[in-house]
């Protein structure tokens, strides 16, 4: 993509689906034999497709209207996962769960994905195992399998983790008797799963303390569900209004799902307003002001949107840090930023920055570091080209059309 920098955006943008929410509840269908399951606000994204090609893989026929997807699926599927699908997208991990619960066996390729640091499935296994499932690892391939049904166990997780959580919340469904899983992610994506799940038939209930309850049942039945706007692609074009000093609405979003990075937003002097699903950005004749950020799982600062806002942050004037707690492997997009001008010094797992950018080539390593790179080029003085764009496609849809109806100047090369 390349980007003539320094126009401030102007006009409105929706809110894609979410992306992370949409994946595990596409896995959904995998509960079923013999039913349908109906999303609306699909978004139209690689991961999206990726996930689309592996579950027709499995025996599940799809059927893509726009932004709603139909998955019909068979009294059986085929259990072995092709490789060739599953190391392009970790989350192809979330077929473990149902497939397993349903079928009774699964081999699946250990997942691939951004090459943001280590991301094991040791807690969807450990949990699994809980449930009565053996699970043998050989040459990168996990090999699962239960004699009956799963068992409901009381499960605690190590760590809150996304994956983990869903993983064992499709797993449950299908399990005898009642399962509790505890520490389990609180992201508004695992609230968008519980929805799909009792659309299906399963009683599902979500503790506010970090724990859900899942009563397992025999068979699923046919539901619809709609995904949740994307909160990552939404906080993107909210810095994106801000960096480029312009007045744009995003529309589509659930201000409650960025609290966090409305507060740091405010915190550093942005100027905007909240209704009931706009975010509208205004100009400001100052600069941001330099804060302190760690990334934490939700509640907490995303850490799919720190690069983003250390894009932000490098224009502000003074001294910001960034801790990152979640990924190890996040700031690989430090020395890109810095190459347009940024001053972005790493110590561990802290970024410290302050800088003018200005246009350059640069490489997207990740897809949330794609973004960032984008959105920092459009603030840019000057001309900046963002190679490697097939990360930045599989989690933004049509971004480049986006971002010109807001005035921006970019080309797709």
């Amino acid at each position: 993509m390349k980007i003539n920098g320094g126009i401030p955006l102007k006009g409105t943008v929706k809110t894609q689906g979410a992306k992370n929410a949409a994946l595990p509840v596409m896995a959904v269908c995998l509960l079923l034999r013999g039913e349908t399951l109906t999303l609306d606000n699909v978004p139209d994204l690689y991961d999206i497709n990726t996930m689309i090609e592996l579950l027709r893989a499995l025996g599940v026929e799809v059927q893509v209207n726009d932004s709603r997807a139909v998955f019909n699926v068979p009294d059986e599927l085929k259990w072995e996962a092709p490789e060739s699908l599953v190391r392009k997208m970790r989350a192809s991990s979330l077929v473990l769960g149902p497939l397993l619960a349903n079928f009774g066996r699964v081999s699946l390729p250990l997942p691939g994905g951004c090459s943001i640091g280590s991301r094991p499935i040791d807690l969807h296994l450990k949990g699994l195992k809980q449930m009565g499932a053996e699970i043998d690892i050989q040459d990168g391939v996990v090999h699962a399998s239960i004699k009956g049904r799963l068992r409901g166990r009381r499960i605690y997780l190590d760590f809150p983790s996304v994956g983990a959580t869903e993983n064992l919340m499709m797993a449950a469904s299908l399990a005898q008797g009642e399962t509790i899983i505890e520490n389990i992610a609180r992201e508004p994506e695992i609230d968008n799963l519980a929805a799909t799940l009792r659309c299906i038939g399963v009683p599902v209930e979500l503790e506010g303390t970090g724990g859900v309850r899942i009563q397992g049942i025999h068979r699923g039945h046919s539901g619809r569900e709609r995904v949740i706007p994307d909160r990552i692609e939404a906080c993107t074009y909210i810095l994106a209004g801000v960096m480029t000093n312009g007045h744009i609405r995003v529309e589509d979003v659930v201000p409650s799902h960025i609290d966090a990075i409305l507060a740091k937003l405010e915190e550093a002097g942005a100027k905007f307003s909240v209704r009931r699903n706009v975010i509208e950005i205004f100009p400001s004749k100052k600069k941001l002001h330099p804060v302190s950020i760690k990334t934490m799982p939700y509640p907490g600062f995303p850490t799919d949107s720190q690069p983003q806002m250390a894009a932000a942050l490098s224009l502000s004037r003074g001294v910001s840090t960034i801790e990152e707690s979640v990924f190890q492997a996040r700031f690989l997009y430090a020395q890109e930023l810095n190459r347009m001008g940024a001053d972005i010094q790493i110590s561990r797992d802290v970024a410290v920055m302050v800088e003018k950018l200005h246009g350059a080539g640069v490489k997207a390593t990740d897809l949330r570091a794609g973004a960032a790179l984008i959105i920092a080029g459009l603030a840019a003085e000057g001309e900046t080209r963002v190679d490697d764009m097939v990360h930045v496609w599989r989690g933004y849809e049509a971004i480049d059309q986006k971002l010109r109806a807001l005035g921006a100047q970019v080309e797709l090369v």
